[in-house]
């Protein structure tokens, strides 16, 4: 009955240094989207997916939210675009720790590697690529 994920909110402290983090270390292009009068949204846009961004304790971007949204409570996998030894030398040349990995991991239709680091909320990012054959 499902066929993928179309987006995910992130509910953040500071929508700026989110911004940042996720364009500049990640590469997603920033979207900002919604119509008068409620304000502008602000979107993070990567492959065929985006991350919706929700400033924590704003309740007038929309009508619904998550029961209890919290920063830094997500944890999830993202799958490079590249090489993810290009990804290690891009987010540690920006001073980004890298907390675990490289490291081989399950992914959810192959085997993958996976680095692991955290977002300006203390959310866990995982970026891996397919492990190879």
């Amino acid at each position: 009955m499902i066929s993928s994920i179309d987006h995910v909110v992130i509910t953040c402290r500071d929508l700026g240094a989110t911004v940042d983090f996720y364009t500049r270390v990640l590469g997603m292009r920033l979207e900002e989207f919604g119509e008068p009068p409620k304000p502008r949204r602000k979107a993070l846009v990567f492959g065929g997916q985006k991350f919706n961004l929700h400033q924590a304790g704003d309740r007038s971007v929309t009508d619904i939210y998550a029961r209890a949204p919290s920063p830094g409570s997500l944890d999830f996998c993202l799958i490079a675009a590249v090489p993810l030894d290009d990804v290690i030398v891009h987010v540690t040349s920006l001073g980004v720790p890298i907390e675990v990995g490289p490291v081989r991991r399950t992914g959810a239709r192959w085997p993958i590697r996976s680095i692991y680091l955290r977002d300006p909320d203390g959310n866990l990012v995982e970026v891996a690529e397919r492990w190879p054959d």
